[in-house]
């Protein structure tokens, strides 16, 4: 099967300029992002959807970017959020923090924290303060960001003395003491490292439940929270022009979240076991989007390409390391890492040398590792990756300047000249 979209999806693409020779020809291709941006936004634009940004039905953003251009897209205002609360209201081991009213504190990327900022500046006509109060901070009635710096290794006691202070005031909004912690897991981390050093930890407010949705959270990191926290530790997967596909359950296992959606999976190279998700979906009614690929990477429990069988997202594909036994996968190393030492914190592969490679590595608790354990992880990364590798300690691995960590270093590709 090649993910050809059904009738009903057809008659509601029908019009839009993008789709229409698929339509005459009976074939949806994969749609691309550089497709995408082609003549855009005139290739989607329909006297409907017109009517729709004319009234503030539909709005134009861009997608969260990461280490990656940021696309631009239209959709309802408050789109993922609205997601987000869906599928919170819904979660089998979360409804109940939905329902009796808990609020949401967002510990993640200061790019998150500075869009609520400015949407609030915008609300009153002015420009947002460089350091906006806690009041600027929030989105609506149920949410608020907590973060106001780009890398949270270099919060100061002052900061962490602020966050904890502000989460202890949301949970004290609550007639039950309770809240929902939306966080970067990195993040959370982060804060839960440096309230242990400057004894903090006893002032940090338990939180009903904790979400992890805006990057790879890696096994150790997931590790270390569930050590320091004892509510349901969630993960979800989506993106800005998707809004949420899938969920993590108590036990670890995703579960499928496809309202208006469906998947097929497609192997990133013959033979590999490591999956591109192509999504179709007629949830944000503004801009369809059928046979897209999306760029996300996922693994299956038993290696097929069946939907239902996801175990793991894995990456992107823009990410992927070419290796003699094939594409690896951001997955694929931090499952590496984890079972050579639960010590390794922040981790960076650098692959800058042929045939060689470095894993700089920072502890949760700031002291090198062992040599039995950096001789395993040489051993297992080299082994992953096909080449040999090193590891190298580091007190510090600066945060990308889109908030998120970048896992892999390359070399540029070499320039081709002209015949």
């Amino acid at each position: 099967m090649d993910g050809q979209p059904t009738a009903e999806t057809i008659e509601l693409v029908k019009d839009i300029p993008i789709y229409r020779r698929s339509v005459e020809q009976g074939h949806f291709p994969l749609l691309e992002k550089p497709e995408i941006a082609r003549g855009f936004p005139d290739n989607w634009m329909t006297p409907r959807l017109a009517a729709a940004l004319a009234g503030g039905e539909a709005e134009f953003v861009l997608s969260t970017g990461t280490n990656h251009a940021r696309m631009q897209i239209i959709r309802p205002p408050y789109f993922l959020l609205h997601s987000y609360y869906k599928l919170w209201s819904e979660h089998p081991d979360l409804a109940g923090t939905w329902e009796d009213g808990c609020r949401r504190v967002s510990l993640t990327t200061v790019l998150a924290t500075e869009h609520v900022a400015r949407v609030n500046a915008a609300k009153r006509g002015g420009e947002p303060d460089p350091a906006p109060s806690f009041e600027d901070r929030r989105l609506d009635e149920r949410t608020c960001y907590v973060n106001l710096r780009l890398d949270p290794e270099l919060w100061d006691r002052g900061d962490c003395e602020r966050m904890i202070e502000e989460i202890s005031g949301v949970r004290e909004e609550h007639p039950q003491g309770r809240y929902l912690l939306d966080c970067s897991a990195y993040h959370l981390a982060h804060l839960v490292r440096k309230a242990k050093e400057w004894d903090l930890l006893d002032a940090f407010p338990p939180p009903a439940g904790i979400i992890h949705a805006y990057e790879y959270a890696p096994l150790n990191v997931r590790r270390f929270l569930r050590e320091h926290f004892d509510c349901p530790l969630i993960d979800l997967f989506g993106s800005t022009e998707l809004g949420y596909l899938f969920y993590s359950d108590s036990t670890g296992a995703y579960r499928p979240y496809l309202h208006d959606m469906s998947l097929e999976l497609l192997p990133v190279a013959p033979g590999n076991e490591i999956f591109e998700l192509i999504v179709s979906s007629v949830r944000n009614p503004h801009m369809p989007l059928i046979r897209y690929r999306s760029g996300d990477c996922v693994r299956t429990q038993d290696g097929t390409s069946d939907p239902a069988k996801i175990m793991q997202f894995c990456g992107r594909a823009k990410e992927l390391l070419t290796s003699p036994r094939g594409p690896v996968s951001q997955g694929e190393l931090d499952e590496r890492i984890a079972e050579a030492s639960a010590r390794v914190f922040v981790h960076q592969l650098h692959v800058t040398e042929p045939g060689t490679a470095r894993l700089d590595c920072t502890t949760f608790d700031g002291a090198p590792l062992g040599d039995a354990e950096t001789a395993a992880l040489a051993d297992g990364v080299g082994e992953l990756i096909g080449r040999r590798c090193r590891v190298e300690h580091r007190h510090h691995i600066p945060i990308g300047k889109s908030g998120k960590y970048a896992w892999l270093v390359q070399a540029p590709e070499p320039r081709r000249e002209n015949p």
